[in-house]
């Protein structure tokens, strides 16, 4: 977890709010149950507030009862990346952006099936992007692609 403050993170740091800076490239967490995303129950897609990659999909997640957004998996193959933290005199895993290297949350070994992970996420990390809206950008996508 010892990130070393990039020329990145300084481009981020006109882009997101104080909080969403600590969080995403110094590592900070956000209170429990403060986040916009913790109880949030709409159908699409969560997005790195960082870089805009999707991460995670409305169908993977559950309450956890922890205050955090938490799902059972990442969405789809290479989205989210691994690194070992031993912060405040423990090991866990730090979940980042695979695209960005920001800082996500962590994942424990104690979520429901079919993964058994819980992967504990700071909202404001996040960004959402209904279904509705994440169709309409993938067709849009697709379509200029096609033109190409």
């Amino acid at each position: 977890m010892g990130r070393k403050s990039t020329e990145q993170d300084e481009q981020y740091r006109d882009k997101l709010t104080p909080e969403q800076f600590a969080v995403t490239r110094e590592a900070a967490t956000e209170p429990p149950f403060s986040g916009a995303f913790y109880d949030h129950k709409g159908d699409g897609v969560y997005r790195c507030i960082c870089c805009s990659a999707p991460l995670f999909d409305s169908n993977t997640k559950f309450d956890s009862g922890t205050g955090w957004p938490s799902f059972y998996a990442p969405l789809g193959e290479g989205g989210v990346r691994f690194e070992e933290d031993k912060s405040h005199f423990m090991t866990r895993t730090e979940v980042l952006c695979a695209t960005c290297d920001a800082h996500l949350g962590h994942v424990f070994p104690d979520g429901p099936n079919p993964t058994g992970q819980r992967y504990c996420i700071n909202s404001v990390a996040l960004d959402f992007e209904a279904r509705d809206d994440a169709d309409d950008a993938e067709r849009a996508e697709r379509a200029g692609s096609a033109e190409s």
